[in-house]
Parts: C-alpha cells; sequence; structure tokens
C-alpha cells in the first residue's frame, strides 16, 4: 500500500483534511501528517450559511502531527495530498514545502489539492501549463499561475487530481485513489 504525505498547517479546513486522511487509511494506506512543527495543528471548520456572500469560519479540532517539514524525506512518500482552508496561503512560503513537493511533480507521484491546497503548487511554479480545480474563487489566481481552470469536483491531469472543496471529496477521492 501507499505512504501518503499530508501537508498541513493551522487553519486547515476540517473535512479537507480528516475526510482523506480518514478515506486513505480506510482504504489501508499510510496517511502521514506533515505540518510546520510537530504539535497538534488547529483545523477550522468552513462552511456557507444563508445571508453571507463568503464563507464562515469557526475553530476545529486538533489534528494530531506525526513529523515537522524540516524532517520530511519525500522520497520516502508515494504521494502527496494538500488540503485546503487557510493553511495553503502560509505553508507556500515554507522552505521546507519547497523542497517537499516539487519532488512529487518531478517524479509524476500523485498530487491531491483539494479546496485552497493548489495555491502551494501555483506559487512555486508547478501548475503552469495544467489543468486544476480550486475553490472558484481562486480562478483568477489559478490562471494567472498558468493553470487551466475547471469547475468540476474531480479533474485529473495526469497524477495531479483536485476539487473545490469538501463537497466535492467523495469523487476527488474516488480519483485519487484510483491514481494510488
Amino acid at each position: 500500500m501507499a505512504r501518503v504525505l499530508i501537508l498541513l498547517g493551522d487553519a486547515a479546513e476540517e473535512l479537507d483534511s480528516m475526510y482523506p486522511i480518514f478515506r486513505l487509511r480506510e482504504a489501508g494506506h499510510e496517511a502521514v501528517v506533515t505540518a510546520p512543527t510537530t504539535r497538534p495543528v488547529r483545523l477550522v471548520i468552513h462552511d456557507f450559511e444563508p445571508g453571507c456572500d463568503a464563507y464562515t469560519e469557526k475553530p476545529g479540532r486538533l489534528l494530531p502531527v506525526d513529523l515537522a517539514f524540516a524532517d520530511v524525506r519525500p522520497e520516502d512518500y508515494d504521494a502527496l495530498v494538500i488540503p485546503g482552508g487557510r493553511a495553503p496561503e502560509y505553508i507556500r512560503i515554507d522552505p521546507h514545502v519547497a523542497r517537499i513537493v516539487p519532488h512529487f511533480f518531478e517524479q509524476h507521484l500523485p498530487v491531491g489539492t483539494i479546496c485552497h491546497g493548489p495555491q502551494v503548487p501555483a506559487a512555486l511554479g508547478l501548475l503552469r501549463g495544467r489543468i486544476t480545480a480550486a475553490y472558484p474563487p481562486l480562478k483568477t489566481d489559478m490562471e494567472q499561475a498558468g493553470a487551466t481552470y475547471k469547475d468540476a469536483p474531480d479533474v485529473v491531469d495526469g497524477a495531479m487530481v483536485s476539487c473545490r472543496g469538501w463537497p466535492d471529496l467523495p469523487l476527488w477521492s474516488r480519483a485519487f485513489l484510483a491514481l494510488l
């Protein structure tokens, strides 16, 4: 079975994070959580409420972390998942993330991005010429990064699977697990 690295940080969206971890483990894969440090990350819950133009955010659960970014040896993993939430906007500037993420693209290993997750490979220049989904307001950001944005729940481009957010996770999971 595959060893899958899950790239997280504080303010990662709870469903975007926990659903893939549980789904991967349920399928017999090893899901290894990494973050800037080994302390538990504080997840957040994003929801859509009537009368609000944007999603709302509430505190979520704490999620244990297996190892810090600095300790990740990307060659020890078969795939990568980058959940959404607000975490991608700040972990994308971490120098260890800039070392970890390109490995999966260069080796054509499965990479799954959820919601705001594509902000990480976009910041590293890894989406140029690719097709990706993302949280819909990120369409312009994805295009500015050189990607073609596709508004769909399970966009597969080579070894990369992306989706718009947690409502897409059943279809995204099916597509990602098929790559593994």
